[in-house]
């Protein structure tokens, strides 16, 4: 169930923020800036690349390694293709899933490790195949973990993740210190930061938007990073807990989405990758389902969900329901996720009039006029996590 008037309650969202998402999601811009500055402390700028990669590999473990790979490939547009490696079974050490460059990876190509602890032997292992190859190596992990070092043995790049002051202080937190802190830990233990959490993923991504900027495959100067950071800062401003439900894109946001079957759809590149993204973290920290599409296919890739039995009209409210015993029945509600302003051929009319003739509620997100790209996917990004973030901390078993 949820309750909505928590939304409202500041007090009472901090004390159910167990794993300071919050925290996360309102620190997204000074993770920006930290990781730039890492990136350029590491030697980023530095660089002289003789041309952009013929191909650029993403190895990232969790759901996050999809976010990076989608961001990266719809920033860079043709200019080069990027693809995410996944784990394809069980490595021979221990633990360890297998990770498998493809068979065309050579001289010409960039391989980009990102992880967040940076334990995972397995991608170890494919620094060593990166290496073998002749593929240069960027990697993004905790300064001194194993995969830094193994990055640097492989004659790669290793970048330091950025972490906020909260999180040093809970990775170094004294057993029963963290008593009396009432975000994020609970008993005297720390709890864990969650790799898909808010936050997180710019910590990941930024330096090697840094990179992807310095080898000519987007537009990313220092300059652009710092406009990203200020609009992630604005972000967090409108959509903080103190900021009304009314006043609020993404309480509101949290608020439509209860109990609801979310089907998202998106009108542009950088709107898929950001849908994907919200669908991710729904079902991350809200445990709640979500199917997402991009328009026109969405239309009938989810047109049927509309007219059977998770339309919101095929289940008529039954007076005689126990709404204790037997909750509200699942519906759906569709989300338009957009890049710009409609053009003369946007298939966003067509998606809300397919809704309004199925009785299907629709939520609707913009980003601002204009925006560059990196500010674009920033608002989709910040409001939908936030969004995401409420939706978890209202809902209960």
């Amino acid at each position: 169930m949820f309750d909505e008037s928590l939304l409202d309650n500041p007090d009472g969202l901090s004390r159910a923020d167990l794993h300071g998402l919050l925290r996360g999601a309102a620190e997204s811009g000074a993770r920006v800036r930290t990781a730039a500055r890492n990136a350029a402390e590491a030697g980023v700028g530095a660089l002289e690349p003789d041309g952009r990669p013929r191909a650029v590999l993403v190895a990232c473990p969790g759901p996050a390694g999809g976010s990076v790979a989608d961001l990266l490939g719809a920033l860079a547009g043709d200019t080069c293709p990027v693809t995410l490696i996944r784990p394809a079974g069980v490595a021979p050490a221990p633990g360890a899933l297998r990770w498998t460059l493809p068979g065309w990876t050579g001289p010409l190509d960039l391989l980009l490790v990102a992880s967040p602890d940076g334990t995972e032997p397995g991608l170890a292992l494919l620094l060593e195949q990166a290496y073998r190859r002749g593929c240069s190596v960027v990697c993004v992990a905790p300064a001194g973990s194993p995969l830094a070092e193994a990055t640097i043995q492989a004659r790669g790049l290793a970048i330091p993740l950025s972490t906020t002051p909260y999180e040093a202080a809970m990775a170094g937190a004294e057993p029963g210190a963290a008593e009396a802190n009432d975000n994020g830990t609970r008993g005297g233990t720390p709890e864990p930061v969650l790799p898909t959490g808010p936050g997180t993923l710019w910590s990941l991504l930024t330096p090697l938007l840094a990179l992807a900027d310095r080898v000519g495959m987007l537009n990313a100067p220092p300059a652009a990073l710092e406009s990203l950071a200020d609009r992630l800062d604005r972000i967090a401003e409108r959509c903080g807990p103190a900021i009304a439900t009314y006043g609020n894109p993404a309480k509101t946001l949290a608020a439509e989405l209860a109990d609801a079957l979310p089907l998202i759809w998106t009108e542009g590149e950088l709107a898929a990758a950001a849908g994907r993204r919200f669908a991710t973290v729904i079902a991350a920290l809200a445990g709640a389902p979500a199917l997402v599409a991009e328009l026109p296919e969405a239309l009938t890739a989810h047109g049927t969900l509309l007219a059977g039995a998770f339309a919101a009209g095929a289940d008529p409210e039954d007076f005689f329901r126990d709404r204790v015993e037997e909750p509200e029945a699942l519906h759906a509600r569709v989300v338009l996720l957009r890049e710009r302003e409609p053009a003369v051929t946007s298939p966003a009319p067509a998606a809300r009039e397919l809704a309004l003739h199925r009785d299907t509620p629709v939520s609707e997100l913009e980003a601002s006029e204009d925006s560059s790209p990196l500010e674009t996917v920033a608002e989709l990004l910040a409001i939908t996590d936030f969004a995401a973030v409420y939706l978890a901390l209202a809902s209960t078993p």
